[in-house]
C-alpha cells in the first residue's frame, strides 16, 4: 500500500503546510512506507515531488522532479499521474492520503468531500468536523451549547451598531487560523473600519472582547488508537509587547510549531490541568474531532476559557505529546491505520428505493 502525503495548497498557510508536509513525508519514508509527497499549489495544481526534496526547492515553484497529477471522482476516482503526448494516465495505487493541509480548501472540508467522492481514505477531521472546526462562530455555539466556558462571540458587519461586551476589541477572520488577519482595536467604530482594510475579514468576521490579562494554553488530542491527550503548552510571545500570539510566534523558527519557544509542560493554577482534559474530551465528542486536533485556551490564574481548535495541528503536534513520548513515526503510523480501520465517510443510497419517482407523476403537472 503507497502512502500519500498531500501538503500546500490555496491557503495563506501554504508555506507552513509545506513544512508540516516534508516532515511527514521523511518520516514516513524513514520507517519503510512506500510513500509519495503530493504537492497542492497555490493555483490549486497536483504534482507529485521526490521523497528527499527540501523546503526550500518551493520558493521559485515546482521543485525539480515534480510530475503534474490530476484528482478525479467517482468509483475509479483518485490521483492520476498525467500522460504525456504519447503516454497513458496511471492512477496512483494509494491506500491512504496523510493530510498536512493547513487553513483554507485543505482545513475547511473542501478537501475532504474531494477524497471522499474520490473514495480516498484519509487522515483528520471528516469534512463535517473541519467545516465545523475552521468557523469560528459556528465552533464557539457548539462549545457553549455543550456548557464549557468561552469569551462572548459576535458575528460583525458593517450593519452591527451595537455590541453586548465593552471593548477592547479582537477581530478574526471567521474562517482562517494562525493568527493571520488578526486585529485589536479599541472601539467599535475601528472594527467597522477594518471590515475594509483588512481583506482577510472579507468572508467574514468574528469579535469578541481582548483581554491582556489572558495568555495562550495549547493541548493536542489523539483520536487512534483511543482517545489520548499531550501534555499542555504555554506558547511564548517572541515580543515582550506583542498584543497577542502572532504568526511569528508560532512558525517562524525552521520547523514551524516545533522550534517556537514555549513553556512545556506548561505550569497551571490549581485544578485548570483537570479541567482542560475535561473540556477536551467534551470537545472531542461533541465537535466530532478525529485524527490530530489541537485545542487553544485562554486563561490566568482563575479563569479558563476555550477558544479555538485547529484541526490539522502545524507538525501535526508531534512535538506536543512528550508525557509519555510518542515518535513522531508512531504518530503517524496511528495516523495511518486509523484511516484505513475507521474512514471518515461512507456514502449510502439506502431510502432511495423509487418509491417517489413512481408516484411523483408529470413533471409539468408539479410546474402549473
Amino acid at each position: 500500500m503507497t502512502t500519500g502525503v498531500l501538503f500546500g495548497g490555496p491557503t495563506p498557510e501554504h508555506d507552513i503546510s509545506i513544512l508540516t508536509g516534508l516532515q511527514a513525508l521523511v518520516e514516513l519514508a524513514r520507517s519503510t512506507h512506500d510513500v509519495v509527497g503530493i504537492y497542492w499549489t497555490k493555483t490549486g495544481l497536483f504534482f507529485s515531488v521526490p521523497n528527499d526534496v527540501e523546503a526550500e526547492s518551493f520558493l521559485d515553484g515546482l521543485p525539480k522532479g515534480s510530475s503534474e497529477l490530476s484528482l478525479r471522482l467517482g468509483i475509479d476516482g483518485g490521483f492520476f499521474a498525467v500522460g504525456g503526448r504519447l503516454g497513458r494516465e496511471r492512477r496512483l495505487d494509494l491506500g491512504v492520503v496523510v493530510l498536512a493541509t493547513h487553513g483554507g480548501p485543505g482545513e475547511d472540508g473542501s478537501l475532504q468531500a474531494a477524497l471522499d467522492l474520490a473514495g480516498l481514505a484519509y487522515t483528520g477531521p471528516s469534512a463535517a468536523g473541519a467545516a465545523l472546526g475552521m468557523d469560528k462562530l459556528a465552533f464557539a455555539a457548539v462549545v457553549q451549547a455543550a456548557g464549557l466556558p468561552t469569551l462572548p462571540r459576535a458575528l460583525l458587519s458593517r450593519a452591527t451598531t451595537e455590541l453586548s461586551f465593552p471593548g477592547p476589541y479582537i477581530l478574526k477572520p471567521r474562517f482562517g487560523g494562525s493568527s493571520i488577519g488578526i486585529d485589536v482595536v479599541a472601539d467599535l467604530a475601528t472594527a467597522l473600519a477594518r471590515l475594509d482594510a483588512n481583506g482577510h475579514l472579507a468572508r467574514g468576521c468574528v469579535i469578541e472582547p481582548f483581554r491582556d490579562d489572558l495568555t495562550d494554553l495549547q493541548i493536542a488530542l489523539r483520536t487512534y488508537p483511543q482517545l489520548s491527550l499531550s501534555a499542555v503548552e504555554r506558547p511564548i510571545r517572541r515580543s515582550a509587547g506583542a498584543e497577542i500570539l502572532n504568526y511569528a510566534d508560532k512558525y517562524v523558527g525552521g520547523e514551524g510549531m516545533v522550534t517556537a519557544p514555549r513553556e512545556l509542560p506548561a505550569t497551571l493554577a490549581p485544578g485548570q490541568g483537570q479541567l482542560i482534559e475535561e473540556y477536551v474530551r467534551t470537545i472531542a465528542n461533541v465537535a466530532t474531532v478525529r485524527g490530530v486536533a489541537r485545542v487553544d485556551f485562554l486563561a490566568n490564574g482563575e479563569e479558563l476559557y476555550v477558544n479555538e481548535i485547529n484541526t490539522i495541528p502545524g507538525s501535526l503536534s508531534k512535538h506536543l505529546f512528550v508525557d509519555p513520548p510518542l515518535a513522531f513515526s508512531q504518530l503517524l503510523g496511528d495516523l495511518v491505520a486509523e484511516a484505513v480501520e475507521r474512514p471518515a465517510h461512507r456514502y449510502s443510497s439506502a431510502g432511495a428505493d423509487g418509491l417517489v419517482l413512481r408516484r411523483a407523476g408529470a413533471i409539468a403537472a408539479k410546474l402549473a
